[in-house]
């Protein structure tokens, strides 16, 4: 196994179309996992460039609530920004249209989806960390739909970057990093973890329902909480909390939408990590073994008869 890794164990170089440097090491899926790359991708790139992006997947209550609390607790870091990243079409469908309809202009139901991205904004403002939000832009989206987010940011004094890097590559995101830039250096960042390690596991657990999610109570039955005292007084409560979940709603009910409150996260299983050096969560019916979709994008990909790849996109 050791050989088998040695390799592994560095991170990844790779690069993007237009030639810009990547390092790809792990990224685990933050509904079953921390969401984020390696802790040495990250070093080694802190130490290779003077501004460095990590991907923290799925919602900011799953994938920057992870990183911030796990990996940023273990590796010492400190953010000094951070991208919320949204789009007309996820917040219309947090608002109430289905996904047949996403494409059609609606107002309303973006006005209504809106309370989505508000307490992702107040959930992201609890770590101390200046943000923006970046508007991954459709060939759906209409200016109208755009303005009602910027008027809606304009209430938490947020930023707006419409991007459109998929259209245009960098230079659909040039504002965005030029936005992102300015908060970095700003030196307005006061980076503070949701809890402290002496905090009970349950203490951890209940602190992040109730501030990030909303939550009125924590939920688990005798064989569970026995075995979180079990981890406590073991030697394992001092470790963060991975809380494993759906990423469709702050609950653990995927079809609740938009921003709810006063439910019950209900915890069903919990695990350990003692390698990683976290406790997992599970909660709800989230499965833990992820899958792909029925017809995988690999399908696409080919080589033409001139030997170039086709399909990327």
């Amino acid at each position: 196994m050791t050989v088998l890794l040695k390799d592994a164990f560095r991170p990844n170089l790779v690069q993007t179309l237009e030639g810009n440097p990547a390092l790809i090491h792990g990224g685990p899926f933050a509904n079953i996992a921390h969401g984020c790359n390696s802790v040495i991708a990250t070093k080694t790139a802190l130490k290779l460039s003077d501004y460095v992006v990590t991907e923290a997947g799925f919602g900011a209550d799953l994938g920057a609530e992870k990183f911030f609390n796990i990996k940023c607790r273990k590796a010492g870091f400190s953010p000094d920004a951070v991208v919320l990243v949204a789009t007309v079409r996820a917040l219309k469908h947090q608002g109430g249209v289905s996904k047949n309809d996403l494409n059609n202009e609606n107002i309303e139901a973006l006005k209504k989806g809106c309370s989505n991205l508000g307490r992702h904004i107040r959930n992201l403002s609890q770590f101390g960390v200046p943000m923006v939000v970046g508007i991954n832009k459709f060939i759906s989206d209409s200016e109208a739909e755009f303005q009602v987010i910027r008027d809606y940011c304009k209430k938490f004094n947020v930023e707006v970057s419409v991007t459109s890097h998929w259209e245009n590559g960098g230079d659909g995101a040039i504002d965005l990093a030029e936005k992102v830039a300015r908060l970095a250096d700003s030196g307005a960042a006061q980076f503070k973890t949701l809890y402290d390690d002496e905090m009970p596991l349950m203490g951890k657990v209940e602190t992040i329902a109730k501030m990030l999610y909303q939550a009125n109570e924590v939920m688990a039955d005798k064989v569970v909480r026995d075995k979180i005292k079990w981890f406590q007084e073991n030697g394992f409560g001092h470790l963060p909390v991975c809380i494993a979940k759906t990423q469709y709603s702050f609950s653990t009910d995927p079809k609740l939408l938009g921003a709810p409150k006063d439910h019950s996260l209900s915890i069903r299983e919990v695990r350990l990590s003692a390698g990683a050096e976290f406790v997992v969560i599970v909660c709800g019916a989230i499965m833990t073994m992820p899958g792909l979709p029925r017809v995988p994008a690999a399908d696409k990909i080919k080589l033409d008869e001139d030997g170039l790849i086709q399909g990327l996109f």
